[in-house]
């Protein structure tokens, strides 16, 4: 199966575009060779710009506040596992706890370091960190990979009470929402939504299924538009059969 996911407001737009940069700099940073490293790096300050928002540190204490006093209304419920309740409620505060410890602008520390600024402002240009450009950090890839994977760890680490948070809240959000089957009659889906206070929807389809969802959406209309795969035209051809999928909408 493969799920696209389109968010309603540019607040969940911001926790899915972390997840996805923190997912890549992980996997790039356990890797060994000069080009990974590179990789990782230059998604770290793609992080430093996401997360330069001042008010997402607030947002995230604020949702997951606001989860936790829903789940402890679940308390002595006897069909909810008071463990997993538990289990959930500590997660929570243990998030919230190390937002809090975050002091100043999120990546300050990153931000002073003016070797990697001026790596961060070369990356920008193509071919602007070539070793003639950046001899500094042509030394720097030269050393052991041991040696490169804990200076990454070490500029990541702090920012990762982001990562954490914003785990919590998408995996809440997606959890809040049902699937239901649907069928795109001609490759277009059209719903009324009347107002919904959805803050993300989920189209799922069969892995083999030839066609790629084009979502438009506000709290009254979902329009949905099914496209071929490229196949190296100009334009993207609209699917002139019926595709079902799975729509989820989502909300906390």
């Amino acid at each position: 199966m493969i799920t696209y996911e389109y968010p309603f407001n540019e607040r969940i737009r911001t926790l899915l575009r972390l997840e996805d940069l923190f997912e890549k700099t992980a996997h790039f940073a356990q890797a060994d060779g000069q080009l990974e490293h590179h990789t990782a790096l230059v998604t770290l300050f793609e992080i430093l710009e996401v997360a330069g928002r001042a008010d997402l540190k607030m947002d995230l204490i604020q949702e997951l506040e606001r989860q936790r006093q829903t789940l402890l209304a679940y308390r002595n419920n006897p069909d909810i596992s008071e463990e997993a309740l538990s289990g959930a409620l500590y997660e929570i505060e243990q998030s919230s706890a190390a937002l809090l410890s975050m002091t100043g602008k999120i990546g300050q520390y990153l931000r002073e370091n003016d070797w990697l600024m001026g790596i961060k402002s070369r990356a920008v240009i193509p071919g602007g960190v070539c070793e003639f450009d950046l001899p500094s950090y042509h030394w720097w890839l030269h050393r052991s990979p041991d040696a490169r994977r804990e200076s990454l760890d070490g500029w990541t680490k702090p920012l990762l009470p982001l990562r954490d948070a914003a785990a919590i809240v998408l995996r809440l959000l997606r959890s809040s929402g049902s699937p239901k089957q649907h069928a795109a009659v001609h490759g277009q889906f059209q719903l009324n939504l009347g107002g919904s206070a959805a803050q993300m929807v989920r189209v799922t389809l069969e892995s083999e299924e030839q066609a790629i969802p084009e979502v438009s959406a506000n709290k009254y209309f979902l329009n949905i538009r099914f496209t071929k795969p490229p196949t190296g035209e100009i334009k993207a051809k609209g699917c002139d059969r019926d595709v079902s999928f799975k729509l989820t909408f989502c909300n906390l």
